[in-house]
């Protein structure tokens, strides 16, 4: 897109201020009614801001999971990513000036992954802006709307004529989900011995076995397995049959996937249930070592309970049947 002439930037600042006029905007309003129609609960722009920073990392290739080991082209790169995995996911159709058509609106679409270092382009004076903003950090992710105003911006210019909105009027923001969890990056929160040791292994199957024994209770995504495997049968290296869900058993350890059956098994124990491409480990024990009302599942004729640091290892059940993969 050429930047606009001076006179169309002109143009445009009225039309924001038009649409600014005692805080109504029934465009902006109109495109925040269609996304949150596709997307009530956020799950699909969580999952797409997450896919997007692990194809950044591409950890099956590199073995990283950390944003700050990205090249500054990468980073770059980030919010052109995010822009077509957004609309791969939502089939937006193209805009005539801007990024998207949305609801017959055009709107223009900005990524950071600073809170507020979303750069503003001129020819977006006047349009709607969708600003993402996803901080692996934090583990928190925010979407919302905006319609450009001159006066909303800082004064500062760069190389681009790209401009930030002032701090002091990002409350103008219309946002569409705020701060809310970003699927957890394990690699970058676990313990930093665990993690030394989970890499330490000298094979993608040691070292998805010790994630797994090392990580417990906790949603491990399929990109941290990719990373971890750095195989392309990754997902097999999971499963049973020779896989870390076989190897670990001995060890009083299961590894419950996304479907029905294991994720009533996680449920039932009072797990975080896995979500799609997810996985949850956790060691377990009879019931006859626990007292009280812990959680309990029953597998193979027995009552299962999560187990506690001193308890004695015993092997683990088998997970019930499931159909397809995982």
């Amino acid at each position: 897109m050429l930047p606009f002439e001076e006179a169309d930037i002109q143009a445009a600042a009225w039309v924001a201020m038009q649409h600014g006029a005692a805080g109504l905007d029934r465009e902006l309003d109109e495109v925040g009614e269609h996304i949150k129609a596709l997307d009530p609960t956020g799950r699909r722009f969580a999952r797409v801001l997450r896919d997007t920073i692990d194809q950044l990392l591409n950890g099956e290739a590199t073995g990283r999971y950390d944003w700050k080991t990205l090249y500054k082209t990468e980073k770059t790169h980030a919010g052109t990513l995010v822009e077509i995995n957004l609309q791969r996911e939502f089939r937006f159709a193209d805009g005539a000036a801007m990024d998207y058509q949305i609801a017959g609106v055009d709107v223009d679409c900005k990524y950071s992954q600073q809170f507020g270092g979303w750069m503003i382009p001129p020819e977006a004076m006047g349009h709607i802006c969708l600003l993402a903003w996803a901080d692996d950090y934090k583990s928190l992710w925010s979407v919302g709307l905006v319609r450009i105003r001159d006066e909303w911006l800082n004064t500062g210019i760069n190389r681009d004529l790209k401009l930030t909105l002032k701090a002091g009027h990002r409350e103008k923001i219309k946002w569409l989900w705020r701060d809310e969890d970003l699927p957890e990056n394990v690699l970058l929160h676990m313990d930093a011995a665990d993690r030394a040791a989970v890499f330490a292994a000298d094979s993608g199957q040691r070292r998805l076995n010790e994630l797994f024994r090392r990580v417990q209770r906790r949603r491990i995504g399929r990109n941290v397995v990719r990373t971890v495997a750095q195989q392309k049968d990754y997902m097999k290296r999971v499963r049973g049959n020779g896989g870390s869900r076989s190897a670990l058993r001995a060890e009083g350890i299961l590894i419950m996937g996304d479907y029905a059956s294991h994720r009533a098994v996680a449920g039932q124990l009072g797990l975080p249930l896995p979500e799609e491409g997810e996985f949850v480990s956790a060691r377990v024990v009879t019931s006859r070592l626990r007292h009280g009302d812990a959680p309990s599942v029953s597998l193979d004729g027995k009552r299962w309970v999560l187990a506690q640091t001193d308890d004695p290892v015993e092997p683990a059940p088998a997970l019930p049947s499931h159909t397809g993969q995982g």
